[in-house]
C-alpha cells in the first residue's frame, strides 16, 4: 500500500522503521484494554530519541495533525486510545526503554517513558535501592503512561503518588521544542514547577519522554496480616490505631469487602479464604522496614493483640513466611480479574477524605439501591489513602448487557455522593474518555478555565491527545 503525503513526511523525517501505516500494523493499537473504546489512526510511529520525538510533534503542528500519545495500554479510561479520526498519528515510546542514570548517592534514576515499571523497580533492587512505585499492571505499564496519569498503587500511604517521586523530566512541547528538566535537585525554589503541569496531563501538554526519579533504601522485611472487620467504620478506626503504632512502617491500608473474597474465591484457583468463617470485610495491611525482621513481627503482633482487645478488628492472621505474604496479596489483586469473569461492571475509581468512608458507603449504597435495588456492589480500594474501587456488576440471573442500559442513571448516583463528601471523581485512572463529561460537571468553573488558558498556552493548535480529558 502506498503511503500517503503525510506519512511519507513522517518517514523522510524519522525513518521508514519507526513509520508503521498497514491495517495489520495499526489494528493493535486501536483500542484500549478493556476494549471499551474503538479508534482510528493513519500511522503509528515509534521514535527511538527525543530528538525524534521533537521531529514528529513539530512536522504534526505544523500540518494541525493530531497526536495520540501511548504508554503500555494499561489504563482503564480510554485515555490512550485514538477517536474516531483517520488523521491520527499514534505516538509510542516503547522503544525509548534506556535507563540513563542511577545514582546511589543522591538517589535518583533518570530512565526514558518507554521503560516498563516492573524494569525499572528490578534496576532499583540491583543497586540496593527501592523505587517504591508498585500496581498491578507493573509487568507492563511503562513510565510514561505512569507519568502521564499519575499512578497511585499500593504504596502511596508511605511514598506518595507517582508525582511526589518525580524530581525532573525530560519533555517535547507540541511545537518541537524540547524541555530539558531531568534535574535531580531536591531543592528547587525557582518559579512554576512545569514538570507537575504535565505530570497526570494525560498527554494533552506534551509528551514526557524522561525522567529523573526518587529512589529510596529497601525494605526486604515485610510482615502482611489481614484483619477481619465487622463494618467499614471498624476498618477505619483500625487504621487510626496502626498508623499511630506503626508510624512509617506501614506501607499500604487496603479494605475489600466479603463480597469480594466471594467473587474470587469463584473464579480464582489456588486462592484460599483467609478464616474459616466470612466477614462483612477485610483489611490487609502491610509493614516494611530496612532491618529486623524480628523487631517488626514483634512489633505487629503486640498491635494487632491490641487491636483485638480493643474490638478494632474481628480476627487477624499474620503472615510468617514470604509464600503467605504473596498468597495474602493475590486475595487482594486478584479482585478485578475476578470482576472480570463475573461480567462488565460499573467501575468507580473515587476518593474521600478518610475519615469520611464509612458514612459515604452507607449512603452511597442507599442511593444505588434506589435506582436498582438488586444491584450487586464489589468495595475494595487503598482505604489508607482514601482511594475507592467503587465497583457494580448487574443483578444475578440478569444479562450481560445491563449495565449499558442503566449504568448511567447508577453512576450518577455514585458520583453525586462523591461530590457531597467534598471527594474526587478519579483517584489514580485519570479522566481519559471515560469520565470526560463527568469531569466538566465535577470540576469548579475556575478550574476548568485555568486548565484552558494552560492547554492553549502549550498546545494552542490543539494537537495533543484529542478527545481527552477537556
Amino acid at each position: 500500500m502506498p503511503l500517503t503525503a503525510f506519512a511519507q513526511r513522517l518517514v523522510d523525517a524519522v525513518g521508514a522503521d519507526c513509520v508503521f501505516t498497514s491495517p495489520d500494523d495499526l489494528a493493535p493499537w486501536l483500542t484500549d484494554w478493556r476494549g471499551m473504546y474503538h479508534g482510528n489512526a493513519q500511522a503509528v510511529v515509534r521514535p527511538r530519541a527525543t530528538e525524534d520525538v521533537a521531529k514528529i510533534l513539530s512536522l504534526c503542528q505544523s500540518t494541525r495533525t493530531p497526536v495520540v500519545p501511548r504508554g503500555g495500554n494499561t489504563g482503564l479510561c480510554g485515555g490512550a486510545t485514538p477517536d474516531a479520526s483517520t488523521q491520527n498519528v499514534v505516538l509510542s515510546l516503547d522503544r525509548m526503554n534506556a535507563v540513563r542514570g542511577l545514582d546511589t548517592i543522591a538517589n535518583t534514576l533518570v530512565a526514558e517513558a518507554g521503560c516498563i515499571l516492573e524494569d525499572l523497580q528490578r534496576a532499583a533492587r540491583d543497586a540496593n535501592r527501592l523505587l517504591p512505585l508498585s500496581l498491578a499492571a507493573e509487568g507492563s505499564c511503562q513510565l510514561g503512561g505512569n507519568l502521564a496519569t499519575n499512578a497511585g498503587g499500593v504504596n502511596v500511604v508511605r511514598y506518595g503518588m507517582t508525582r511526589e517521586l518525580v524530581l525532573g523530566v525530560e519533555a517535547v512541547l507540541p511545537n518541537g521544542e524540547i524541555l530539558h528538566g531531568l534535574r535531580t535537585l531536591r531543592k528547587d525554589n525557582t518559579g512554576y514547577d512545569l514538570k507537575q503541569l504535565l505530570i497526570g496531563s494525560e498527554g494533552t501538554l506534551g509528551v514526557i519522554t524522561a525522567a529523573a526519579l526518587r529512589l529510596y533504601a529497601p525494605t526486604p522485611v515485610r510482615q502482611v496480616v489481614i484483619a477481619a472487620v465487622t463494618s467499614p467504620r471498624q476498618a477505619l478506626a483500625l487504621y487510626e490505631w496502626l498508623f499511630a503504632a506503626c508510624g512509617a512502617r506501614m506501607q499500604a491500608f487496603e479494605f475489600f469487602t466479603g463480597e469480594c473474597v466471594d467473587l474470587v474465591m469463584a473464579h480464582v484457583p489456588d486462592v484460599r479464604a483467609p478464616f474459616g468463617e466470612r466477614h462483612p470485610g477485610y483489611v490487609l495491611v502491610e509493614l516494611a522496614d530496612t532491618a529486623d525482621e524480628q523487631a517488626l513481627a514483634a512489633l505487629l503482633e503486640r498491635v494487632i493483640e491490641t487491636a483485638i482487645e480493643r474490638d478494632l478488628c474481628a480476627d487477624a492472621v499474620v503472615s510468617s513466611t514470604l509464600g503467605q505474604v504473596e498468597a495474602m496479596w493475590k486475595l487482594r489483586e486478584e479482585i478485578s480479574e475476578a470482576q472480570r469473569a463475573d461480567g462488565p461492571h460499573l467501575k468507580h475509581d473515587v476518593s474521600l477524605p478518610i475519615e469520611a468512608i464509612p458514612d459515604f458507603m452507607t449512603s452511597a449504597e442507599a442511593r444505588v439501591r434506589r435506582v436498582c435495588p438488586q444491584v450487586r456492589p464489589f468495595i475494595f480500594g487503598h482505604f489508607g489513602d482514601g482511594n475507592l474501587h467503587y465497583n457494580l456488576s448487574r443483578p444475578a440471573g440478569e444479562t450481560a448487557d445491563f449495565m449499558a442500559k442503566h449504568g448511567e442513571a447508577i453512576t450518577a448516583e455514585v458520583l453525586d455522593e462523591v461530590a457531597r463528601y467534598g471527594g474526587s471523581i478519579s483517584a489514580e485512572h485519570g479522566i481519559g474518555q471515560l469520565k470526560r463529561a463527568s469531569f466538566a460537571k465535577y470540576k469548579s468553573p475556575l478550574e476548568l478555565r485555568l486548565m484552558h488558558e494552560i492547554k492553549a498556552v502549550f498546545d494552542p493548535a490543539g494537537i495533543m491527545n484529542p478527545g481527552k480529558l477537556l
